[in-house]
């Protein structure tokens, strides 16, 4: 690549990417920031005038659907139009979905968010994958390209929190939903202008197939008794939840139990010996994703309902923020702090101290689980009717944005590594899954707060978190073992 196609020492593509994803995440958190407050609002101040139970539960599983549609959206790019097409879907229906979120009515409502998460399901994943396919394998440059990409996912964040919250509930919700669905706008216009400097990044690329090479996953589903027989007895568990209990659940086992069986046999028939083990890491990995962001979501449920009505939200006693404000402190944070707790993490590198993946996800696991302390503190304070203090609310988020900063940029670049090349997309997808089921244990995290209290499950989520990250960091050596140096070439490049 010559100095042209680069701006500040990475490639000009990055720059892309970090702004279509920059308004997608200004977007998307505008609208979460606003979701549940907007739900339980009474109908008279234009909310929906649900329970907060009720509002936590489909809050979980908007937002588990939203990143659950990332397996489909990592086919549709590897298999079908490649992630370039892909991106660019998903461009188009969250334009679509975040402007009828802008007109009143549950039937537009739930129109509006169906359309949303088949957007994000066609962006997210494969905007991530793009993002590796800028640096050539071992470039050392890949790292420090996600950490720039994360960046802009939080001024997005940060901005949306800032502008789209206090316009939501000030001037009035439709009118904050609709200044989202404007953000995305902007940044589907700048990747269609900007691909140019995407050439060779996000196409699609046919697979040959040799003589005799059988990869056709459905038809090879049954011939194999274990994969057979796990796509049966979670699709027998699926009808019987889609019939007695649950029709998302259910019809989400069944699915599950297909791309179970599917994944069985391309971990068995299509891998090496060495992709299979650093897909035994992914997926160790893939746990703690679920624990981190089931207690991180909290963020958009239960500690913002929290805030709402629980919390003293005046500023030194100059100014009054809203709740949905408050989700401002978590990418404000990160914006604040990324840049040194990477320069940490390098300090850790030269020395020679441990500083691998998986560390930093468990350290982020037990650093994020501190910050419920915060919580449990706040709860403490209110005990007796009143109001708990800003600052309770505002370490917490500060121990979370640490938390998050030691894991998730460090996740997404450690996919990229270890997953095999022509599943990139799908392994991207999964991750994000990952994260929607994190999101849905969020949601019901949430919802039991109204039988157990909400001092108990902080401290609970504080608790598990702490102790995770603790038991991850036991068995670090192992894990490490089953990469095969996978981190260790990039650090041998950057030295």
């Amino acid at each position: 690549m010559n100095k042209e196609d680069e701006l500040f020492g990475h490639p000009r593509g990055l720059a892309v990417l970090f702004f279509t994803e920059m308004w997608e995440r200004f977007s998307y958190y505008g609208m979460r920031g606003l979701f549940v407050l907007y739900l339980v609002a009474d109908i008279v101040d234009n909310g929906f005038g649900w329970t907060q139970a009720e509002a936590l539960s489909l809050y979980g599983t908007y937002t588990m659907m939203v990143y659950l549609m990332s397996i489909p959206g990592g086919i549709l790019a590897d298999k079908f139009i490649g992630q370039k097409k892909a991106v660019i879907i998903g461009g188009v229906l969250l334009v679509a979905g975040h402007g009828i979120m802008a007109l009143p009515g549950e039937n537009t409502f739930y129109a509006a968010i169906t359309l949303i998460i088949l957007g994000v399901g066609a962006l997210k994943a494969n905007i991530s994958t793009m993002v590796g396919q800028l640096y050539k394998k071992g470039d050392v440059r890949r790292d420090k390209g996600f950490t720039l990409f994360y960046m802009g996912i939080n001024l997005g964040s940060a901005l949306s929190s800032l502008i789209v919250g206090y316009i939501g509930q000030t001037y009035g919700w439709h009118y904050g939903f609709g200044l989202a669905g404007i953000g995305m706008f902007f940044g589907l216009l700048q990747f269609l202008y900007g691909r140019k400097h995407l050439v060779g990044v996000g196409d699609f690329i046919k697979e040959e197939k040799s003589a005799g090479d059988d990869t056709n996953h459905i038809g090879r589903l049954f011939k194999n008794p274990i994969s057979m027989m796990v796509t049966l007895v979670l699709a027998a568990f699926g009808v019987y939840t889609l019939i007695e209990t649950s029709i998302l659940f259910g019809v989400l086992s069944i699915i599950a139990g297909l791309f179970l069986g599917m994944g069985i046999n391309i971990y068995k028939y299509e891998l090496d010996e060495k992709e299979r083990d650093r897909i035994i890491v992914l997926l160790v990995s893939f746990l703690m994703v679920i624990a981190f962001w089931g207690a991180f979501e909290q963020a958009g449920g239960l500690m913002n309902l929290y805030t709402e009505y629980k919390t003293d939200k005046s500023v030194f006693g100059l100014f009054e923020m809203t709740a949905a404000q408050f989700q401002f402190f978590n990418p404000g944070f990160i914006i604040l702090f990324g840049i040194p707790l990477a320069t940490y993490w390098a300090a850790r590198r030269i020395k020679g101290k441990e500083e691998s993946a998986i560390f930093k996800i468990a350290i982020g696991n037990v650093i994020m689980g501190m910050g419920f302390v915060m919580m449990v503190g706040a709860t403490r304070e209110a005990a007796d009717g009143g109001l708990a203090s800003m600052w309770w609310i505002v370490g917490a988020y500060f121990l979370h944005t640490i938390g998050e900063l030691c894991s998730s940029p460090v996740a997404l670049s450690f996919v990229t590594k270890l997953a095999p090349l022509k599943y990139g997309s799908i392994m991207m997808g999964l991750y994000f899954a990952m994260t929607g089921m994190g999101n849905k244990v969020a949601g019901l995290l949430g919802e039991s707060a109204s039988n157990f209290g909400e001092m108990e499950v902080f401290a609970g989520i504080g608790i598990f978190s702490v102790a995770f990250g603790l038991l991850l960091i036991l068995f670090l050596k192992k894990l490490k073992k089953l990469t095969h140096g996978a981190e260790d070439i990039v650090l041998e490049e950057g030295h």
